[in-house]
């Protein structure tokens, strides 16, 4: 249930479309879509983001992480939520082991929970992030411990 508090923010988008009348699409002429390089004061390798929404709530996108690219440490006022698209890469939060992520698995980052989530050493990783109020950004993930992900016997 308190995650379906959350997804509410997004249903005012799908609320234009009738089920008796024809598709709706919802376009976004704005320079949110625009596929953009990711900076180094948040990210570290290359990472794309193509943004579909953003507003002072909510921000809807997708990115792509080239092999072993990597978010900084950061948290979300209201949480956020990952759905991988294609690739393989991991998800972590602070003070915990990296958990893999998989074409179709879903990631729930709890509000004011610190993580980082990004691609494998061998993969590329694009998934779509739904991200709920304002993102902190912290310190870089260092590779030590980037290299504890897929670390069994550590």
């Amino acid at each position: 249930m308190r995650l379906l508090n959350y997804l509410l923010p997004v249903v005012p988008l799908l609320q234009t479309a009738s089920s008796s009348g024809p598709v709706a699409i919802i376009t976004h002429p704005s320079p949110a879509n625009e596929t953009r390089v990711v900076l180094g004061d948040t990210f570290t390798g290359d990472a794309y983001i193509d943004a579909s929404h953003a507003d002072n709530e909510t921000w809807i996108g997708n990115v792509l992480f080239t092999p072993s690219a990597r978010t900084h440490w950061h948290t979300h006022e209201r949480g956020q939520l990952l759905r991988v698209i294609a690739g393989s890469g991991w998800v972590c939060d602070k003070g915990a082991r990296p958990r893999h992520l998989r074409v179709g698995d879903t990631a729930w980052c709890p509000p004011g929970v610190t993580h980082w989530h990004g691609a494998e050493e061998g993969s590329f990783l694009v998934h779509e992030a739904i991200a709920y109020g304002a993102t902190e950004w912290l310190d870089a993930v260092g590779d030590e411990e980037y290299g504890q992900a897929g670390c069994i016997d550590c």
